[in-house]
């Protein structure tokens, strides 16, 4: 079994890879370039076929002329040969079309200079082709690895803008040497030598996917593209249904009446909202609150419960199937009006709290100020045995997940959290069970967006008072929190007269896989106005103390059999294809384009 700190590290270099793609400038700017390029490449072959006056003045012409047939051949692709492809759009086809234009305008400069000296016409087809091998490698590669199309359809796009550009060069007598039948040879054998070249190496590549997870490592890596640029999640979704494996997950929930309706609900499922953007079950604490606010007409909040990514669901499907079950789970009976006080304990700078409603203890556990990471599932294991050995029926624990700040060791982290938790447990069992008093309320900052790691779940609050004591579990829509964040939550939060609490986080990770930083993301409070966002808890925590009326609960713990999960096993393998195909494709380049470079230079000095 694959540890959970080696498996959460290399899903952080995947996160890290991911999250490094570039982002393609504007329209206009792309257009701006390109006009550059041409007119500058297109006076550049003019005067270093022949330098005049006329060269000079018709160069420019010659430049608008090729911007054109760029734009004409960019638009074909685009529109024509990729219509059914969701990635290479015009804009993404005209920004190829930049080092395109730059490679093949400074190869016919060359071709025009070298053969004005050498005086013999051949020569500036042999160097023209040997442009053409480049840009055509290039452009073929980036068409291959990227668009949904056969690899027939790819090489006549990646070929269609360099062969009209070259087909102008070569006729115009102001900008080449004229057309004969024998020139087109270089030609082709630098076309066929570059379709070959790239065929091997995609074949090369695909190769190491199918021995790992018997899939292309293009394809999945087409997926992940799909996913960055156009916010496509069936394509990934689609592997990962293929990839995974059936598990039971558990989900618990605790709700609170007051009344005849009911005031909140917190739902904590134990599964994991990833693996990123709106892939799997990333965003289904949002989806969890959305839909049982729209039923039930009061505060949910979804703190993360103990998991790892070896627990993200597959697919969208599979996160309807949990939400079903949750949606029936809220059926409830058996309400119970007497509770503990919020109860904490300190083992080692392990936090644990524990709070037991009837025959169901509610915990929640947190290293803050130190790193606060995914915990193993046999931790909820060992609190839930220890909860059943003392009586009850049953442990609701949430992960806080409320603190990042640099290294995290989850078996020492464990050990620590369990005992905190036992201690806690043993407190609370020794105190009296008093009626409680619930009020909640909920906020959702509008100047936090999911770039600066909000979720859309915005922040909740629910107080609840037992006896003099009023504590509150404060969640909010983020994967984890910078350091010392909560504390200054917590401690504006005693200003209100809430001696205790906790602050967590859902870990919903619709906010990994936006911004181009180490983690992928932004914990919250990283690029927040921390002022701003404690106004915020200070705010929706105020209002629930303004609710705060005698109460009852009623809790629910259920598995959900025949889920769908990506699965521990089946993510390490994808951690591990990820680095095996960029090390093969490092080494399959550098060989295979040198040595075909190499082959058709001596080809081409041969004809």
């Amino acid at each position: 079994m694959v540890s959970s700190d080696s498996l959460d590290s290399r899903m952080s270099s995947v996160a890290d890879r991911y999250s490094s793609l570039f982002t393609l400038p504007s329209k206009r700017t792309i257009l701006m370039y390109l006009s550059a390029i041409s007119l500058i490449g297109g006076t550049i072959a003019s005067v270093s076929h022949s330098f005049s006056l006329f060269n000079l003045i018709s160069g420019p012409f010659l430049g608008v002329f090729l911007f054109f047939t760029v734009l004409f051949a960019d638009f074909l692709n685009s529109r024509v040969f990729m219509k059914s492809d969701p990635i290479l759009n015009l804009r993404r086809c005209s920004f190829l079309s930049i080092p395109s234009c730059l490679i093949l305008y400074a190869f016919v400069s060359a071709a025009n200079l070298v053969t004005t000296r050498d005086g013999n016409p051949n020569l500036w087809f042999k160097v023209a082709s040997a442009g053409l091998f480049t840009v055509l490698t290039f452009r073929l590669f980036v068409f291959s690895a990227v668009s949904s199309v056969n690899y027939g359809r790819a090489f006549f796009s990646a070929l269609l803008q360099p062969a009209l550009i070259l087909t102008i060069l070569s006729i115009l007598p102001m900008s080449g040497f004229g057309f004969n039948p024998y020139s087109i040879l270089p030609f082709i054998v630098s076309i066929f030598a570059s379709a070959v070249g790239i065929y091997i190496f995609i074949s090369s590549v695909d190769a190491t996917g199918e021995k790992v997870l018997e899939t292309g490592s293009l394809s999945l890596f087409k997926a992940f593209l799909a996913n960055w640029t156009e916010n496509l999640n069936e394509p990934l979704e689609r592997f990962f249904e293929k990839l995974g494996e059936e598990r039971g997950v558990r989900v618990s929930l605790l709700a609170f009446k007051k009344g005849k309706g009911l005031e909140a609900v917190m739902i904590v499922p134990v599964m994991h909202p990833g693996p990123f953007k709106n892939v799997g079950s990333s965003p289904l604490p949002h989806m969890i609150q959305v839909a049982l606010e729209s039923k039930l007409k009061c505060i949910v909040s979804v703190p993360h419960g103990i998991s790892g990514h070896d627990l993200d669901l597959a697919s969208q499907f599979q996160n309807e199937v949990v939400l079903g079950k949750i949606v029936e789970m809220t059926e409830l009976k058996g309400f119970n009006s007497r509770a503990t006080p919020f109860i904490r304990s300190e083992v080692d700078g392990a936090r644990a709290s524990c709070q037991i409603f009837g025959d169901c203890a509610l915990f929640t556990l947190t290293l803050a100020p130190e790193t606060m990471e995914d915990l193993p599932r046999e931790l909820d294991y060992a609190i839930t045995r220890e909860v059943e050995k003392r009586g009850l029926a049953t442990a609701i624990t949430i992960d806080a997940h409320n603190s990042i700040q640099g290294r995290f060791d989850p078996e020492e982290a464990s050990e620590s959290l369990r005992n905190a938790a036992v201690n806690a447990l043993e407190k609370a069992l020794r105190c009296e069970r008093q009626p409680l008093e619930v009020g909640a309320a909920k906020v959702n900052p509008q100047e936090f967006t999911v770039k600066d790691g909000m979720g859309p779940g915005g922040i909740s609050v629910i107080v609840i008072k037992v006896g003099d004591q009023e504590a509150a579990y404060v969640t909010i829509d983020g994967n984890n929190m910078v350091s010392n964040l909560r504390e200054k939550i917590l401690l504006r939060l005693k200003g209100l007269g809430i001696t205790e609490g906790e602050v967590l986080t859902t870990d919903t990770h619709v906010v990994n896989g936006l911004v181009k930083v180490d983690r992928g993301y932004h914990p919250i409070g990283e690029t927040m106005n921390e002022k701003r966002l404690i106004d915020y808890v200070e705010e929706a925590a105020s209002e629930a103390l303004g609710n705060l009326e005698p109460a009852e609960f009623s809790w629910r713990a259920e598995n959900v059999s025949g889920v769908k999960i990506i699965g521990e096993r089946q993510l390490n393998d994808l951690c591990v294809l990820t680095d095996k195909t960029i090390k093969r494709v490092k080494r399959v380049a550098l060989l295979l384009f040198p040595a075909l470079a190499i082959l058709l230079t001596v080809v081409l000095i041969l004809l």
